[in-house]
């Protein structure tokens, strides 16, 4: 006969003590909505092992990304939303992650000297060729610029040439948590139109680089974009940046809702 598990529930208190926190930031993230806790017969918060680790994600992205609790509450919905259909989740990834790997062996390289090329990590590069890992806007161009590509062909190797793209038939890509972006047409172009929508907080992961121009127009929201570390720019719905791929820039959401931009580089190197 089978022994049933009994499930394990934390009180507030011990919840704290575990994740290194105050009581108070727990009940402040629950009033955000960004968590919710079981109530035991006498109305305490109790939360579960799998709450534990919520929080821990939480924790996360509120003390070292720096995510606002409206960012982190994007980024939970959005796994949330990959969980709901995993089965294309994972198809994407395992087409990243082998596209990263052929374009490894392709160029005769190991690990460890994309590792010393570009900066990245040879765990986090192990990781993302066996699909367990996402890479950010800035490591995926640091690979493309690397692997002589451009990002776009680590998700597809389709050739669409249709003139005409439905709203509805858009490629959606989802670089890393709270950035999605919609591809406006198919095939490989001079010109390459996205849609990005970026949860609040949201970031490029850092400054990446690469050949041609881009043009930015916002939408909706705001967003920062640091060019060279040197010029900064707070751009809010209306306004427009155009400037040179070749010089590092990196960007972040900020505003407190999602912000929408028409974002287009030339040549196809995005």
């Amino acid at each position: 006969m089978t022994e049933k598990k009994t499930a394990v529930y934390f009180r507030i208190s011990e919840a704290a003590h575990m994740l290194g926190i105050s009581a108070s930031s727990l009940r402040n993230w629950e009033r955000m909505g960004l968590i919710t806790a079981a109530r035991s017969q006498g109305r305490y918060r109790l939360y579960s092992r799998e709450g534990l680790k919520k929080l821990r994600k939480i924790k996360y992205l509120r003390t070292v990304r720096r995510v606002n609790p409206a960012g982190i509450a994007a980024i939970l919905q959005d796994k949330r939303e990959n969980e709901r259909a995993p089965s294309a989740t994972k198809r994407e990834q395992k087409t990243i992650a082998q596209r990263l790997l052929e374009l490894r062996r392709e160029h005769g390289l190991t690990l460890a000297e994309v590792g010393q090329k570009t900066g990245v990590s040879v765990s986090f590069l192990s990781s993302l060729e066996r699909g367990y890992s996402k890479a950010s806007i800035a490591t995926l161009q640091k690979l493309a610029r690397l692997y002589e590509t451009n990002v776009l062909a680590f998700f597809s190797d389709e050739d669409n040439s249709r003139r005409l793209v439905r709203a509805r038939e858009r490629k959606v890509l989802v670089p890393n948590p709270g950035v999605k972006m919609e591809l406006l047409a198919f095939g490989k172009k001079v010109m390459e139109p996205h849609l990005f929508r970026i949860a609040p907080g949201a970031d490029s992961g850092g400054s990446y680089s690469h050949e041609g121009e881009e043009f930015i127009y916002v939408l909706q929201g705001k967003l920062e974009v640091w060019i060279d570390e040197i010029e900064h720019y707070a751009l809010e719905a209306g306004d427009s940046l155009y400037f040179e791929s070749t010089q590092a820039h990196r960007w972040q959401s900020l505003s407190e809702k999602e912000t929408v931009l028409l974002w287009v580089n030339t040549p196809a190197t995005f």
